[in-house]
């Protein structure tokens, strides 16, 4: 039925607008085809006739364009019909599908969290913190060590404040207040000073760098102070699953050979850019376009000071911005699907000549001195599919460049929009109305998080 239904509005489409275009050029439309031949048969005898040839050029030209156009709208239509029929293929009627296990007052009123990183901790404990009962387990409650999401903007820091987690920044040890950027371009060794918008108090607004593993901890120790997060140390292994809906999950703790399960009426999936979940709950495909490389500058001056710089060389685009009183994050954005096999000897020669003075011999002592390190740099646009009992959020839903500095303030916004669905909803089992919960979800992150 709706293969048919788009086939029809084509039909109807091109008629009209071939119609529209004979008529207005003054041909009847239906001896179009007579004349057509004609003129075709004839043109050797009327080569000196140039107002007849002209017409029929004309009539040709619109008449290719015409086609050209509905290609492009079935095209268009097929893309819509492929993706409609993807995420039905995910997604499961909530009015019909009802798990056969029955929840206990316990089990009813708990949220279980994958993955204790950015997303993970922030959620459980604003979830928490509105009465929620919620199970956080993360596979390694080490302080992790990673070259990016280490730089939030400024509207990533203004939604971690509306969200009570303000003290997350202050406590993180040597965090680095960044009012702008310096642009220095390669070409014309010109630099240009990109400030933060004006607060109303007319000072510029502030963002945050800092260590990735430092502010995760700051997070997580938020997070243990709330009575109503359990935390776990283990590995989640699989997503428990009765007629279709989400019902719980299957880990093993650490140090423990066992599985165990856990069930809930949710279960918020927020393992990252390699969630191992994704595969089976998004409709849409990870693409990498580029790597990071990175590493630590010691003692480096800044040219302008609160600023992150950015390189503009060429091909590899590089961000420099300061993690805490000595050090410096350096991250070269190398365009290819394979590094090179010498990635120090590949920087120091493709990389180093293009930096600005006061760069250039920091880079070099960090490239040669300290670990330099890479991360795919990942893009995937967020699903509409999802399964009932289940929500993925953060790296795992929708990712971009890390370039932008945007991945964690989208992050934050999508715990803020999802802070107030929740408050509508008494009950977790009532999965229509999660559905519905999800919609507007859907509709709200579309007016804030489209940008760069």
């Amino acid at each position: 039925m709706v293969i048919e239904y788009f086939c029809n509005r084509l039909f109807v489409i091109v008629k009209l607008i071939i119609r529209f275009v004979f008529e207005t050029i003054g041909i009847n439309s239906k001896s179009f085809e007579h004349e057509f031949t004609s003129t075709s048969s004839s043109t050797a005898h009327h080569a000196d006739t140039e107002g007849n040839q002209y017409r029929h050029g004309l009539v040709i030209f619109l008449v290719t364009l015409v086609f050209i156009i509905a290609f492009g709208y079935a095209s268009f239509f097929w893309r819509k019909l492929t993706a409609f029929c993807l995420t039905n293929k995910i997604k499961k009627p909530s009015a019909t599908n009802r798990p056969c296990h029955e929840f206990s007052h316990e089990e009813k009123e708990r949220i279980v969290v994958v993955g204790a990183g950015v997303l993970g901790s922030c959620i459980a404990t604003v979830l928490a913190r509105d009465d929620r009962k919620v199970t956080l387990i993360e596979r390694d409650l080490k302080e992790p060590d990673r070259i990016i999401g280490e730089l939030l903007q400024p509207g990533g820091c203004q939604v971690l404040r509306n969200l009570g987690l303000d003290e997350c920044l202050v406590s993180c040890e040597e965090a680095q207040s960044t009012t702008g950027y310096i642009i220095h371009d390669w070409k014309t060794g010109a630099s240009v000073h990109i400030p933060y918008p004006k607060a109303s108090d007319n000072q510029c607004k502030e963002g945050k760098a800092f260590r990735h593993g430092k502010f995760i901890m700051s997070l997580r120790e938020a997070a243990r102070k709330e009575s109503n997060i359990e935390i776990i140390e283990g590995t989640v292994q699989a997503l428990i699953e009765d007629n279709g809906v989400v019902t719980g999950v299957t880990y093993r703790p650490k140090k423990c050979d066992d599985s165990q399960e856990i069930r809930a009426p949710l279960v918020i999936i927020a393992d990252g850019g390699f969630s191992k979940f994704r595969k089976h709950l998004h409709s849409e495909q990870v693409h990498v376009s580029s790597h990071f490389v990175g590493c630590i500058m010691k003692n480096c001056p800044q040219v302008k000071a609160n600023h992150a710089e950015l390189v503009l060389s060429n091909p590899n685009p590089i961000l420099i911005y300061r993690i805490s009183d000595e050090e410096t994050r350096v991250l070269v954005d190398i365009r290819c699907q394979t590094l090179p096999k010498n990635i120090k000897e590949y920087l120091l020669e493709e990389t180093l000549p293009y930096l600005p003075e006061h760069l250039a011999a920091p880079f070099e002592d960090g490239v040669l001195n300290e670990r330099v390190r890479s991360m795919p740099c990942k893009f995937l646009p967020p699903s509409t599919a999802r399964k009932d009992g289940v929500l993925m959020l953060g790296d795992a839903f929708n990712m971009r460049h890390p370039l932008t500095g945007g991945g964690m303030s989208v992050a934050f916004n999508d715990i803020y929009i999802w802070r107030e669905l929740f408050k509508e909803i008494s009950d977790l089992t009532n999965y229509q109305q999660v559905e519905e919960a999800y919609s507007r979800f859907q509709n709200r992150r579309k007016m804030t998080h489209s940008f760069v």
